[in-house]
């Protein structure tokens, strides 16, 4: 078999056909898993839903409302029973964590407190600032039953009610500023 000489022409057409070759494939896998991921993202804010609200029998997520916050958007849930509000959960979010944006989902119950929380989604450090997330501790359970009017939602190092994530001072505040943010919204309008 002859060898081809390297010449600049040949070296292109070669960068050409493995560049769309791979182009290609990555383009297939995207359209392979959008849809799956996109259900797996619906499934995991509906269980958040679930597990930060009382019990309600309508479909949340198909009543769904829009506040703009902060150059953002917060996302409302009204859970009822039948006609009677129970709670709203709220899709919140800062920008404040120590590796970017936090997401997290709040259960608002009609008087104005905190039923439960829930993270969606973050980026922080693993061993320090995740531990915001239930399944790493017990942190989210001071917010349970409290009521914002009477609870200062900030750290204690900044006068506040919050004990801290040891370590992780700034995840902390972050989070405080997310739950800050949904119930100003609740409060401003979002009880619906």
């Amino acid at each position: 078999m002859a060898k081809k000489e390297s010449t600049l022409g040949n070296m292109i057409i070669a960068l050409v056909a493995v560049t769309f070759a791979a182009s290609t494939s990555l383009g297939f896998v995207y359209q392979l898993t959008k849809e799956p991921i996109a259900a797996a993202r619906l499934a995991k804010k509906m269980n958040a839903i679930q597990n930060v609200l009382p019990e309600f029998n309508n479909e949340p997520n198909m009543e769904v409302y829009k506040i703009p916050v902060d150059g953002d958007t917060l996302y409302l849930y009204p859970a009822k029973i039948d006609e009677g509000l129970v709670g709203t959960a709220i899709e919140s979010f800062t920008n404040q964590g120590f590796s970017g944006e936090i997401k997290i989902m709040v259960g608002f119950l009609p008087d104005g407190s905190i039923y439960d929380v829930a993270v969606l989604e973050h980026k922080e450090t693993p061993g320090l600032g995740d531990k915001m997330e239930r399944k790493k501790s017990n942190w989210g359970l001071q917010f349970k039953g409290k009521d914002p009017k009477i609870f200062n939602v900030s750290v204690t190092k900044d006068g506040g009610d919050v004990d801290a994530i040891t370590a992780s001072t700034i995840s902390s505040r972050a989070f405080c500023d997310a739950i800050n943010r949904a119930y100003n919204a609740y409060i401003e309008g979002g009880e619906k």
